[in-house]
């Protein structure tokens, strides 16, 4: 079985519990990634933070209630606003979604899988204890598995 810690990226730029949206979004900008594994003072997994999520802090409210877009050129002076900087201060913790990952010994099937399943575009690999030691995105599995095929 081809594991996800031959393919999984090593380094992850994680985030603490206790963190602010604004020191999120800080890593957000300063690392250039999407999505922020949660974890406690042990590197415990306790959530994923998503770009998308902080994102939408600053989305105006019609955005999650049209269904075509296709009409619209642009969205005029909603796209010159900037959310309440009072956002900024807010817990990541009421942000954050659960806690959604794979053991480093799953196949790239079983993180395809769940990658898919939970609408997340990088997944948290762990270890036996619950610590955080990687993170998976649909580039990595994919790049795996075709070259096993290619192989």
């Amino acid at each position: 079985m081809l594991h996800i810690s031959r393919w999984m990226k090593k380094e992850v730029i994680s985030i603490p519990v206790n963190s602010s949206v604004r020191q999120a979004i800080q890593l957000f900008l300063d690392h250039h990634i999407g999505t922020l594994p949660v974890v406690d003072e042990s590197n415990h997994l306790v959530g994923i933070l998503r770009l998308q999520d902080v994102i939408d802090l600053g989305m105006p409210d019609f955005i999650h209630l049209v269904t075509d877009f296709d009409f619209l050129h642009g969205f005029g002076a909603v796209e010159n606003q900037r959310p309440d900087p009072a956002i900024f201060e807010k817990d990541i913790k009421e942000l954050m979604i659960e806690a959604v990952s794979v053991h480093e010994d799953a196949g790239l099937f079983r993180t395809a899988a769940l990658l898919h399943k939970h609408a997340l575009r990088d997944l948290p690999v762990v270890d036996n204890e619950g610590r955080l030691v990687g993170i998976a995105s649909h580039v990595d599995v994919g790049v795996a598995l075709l070259s096993f095929w290619i192989s």
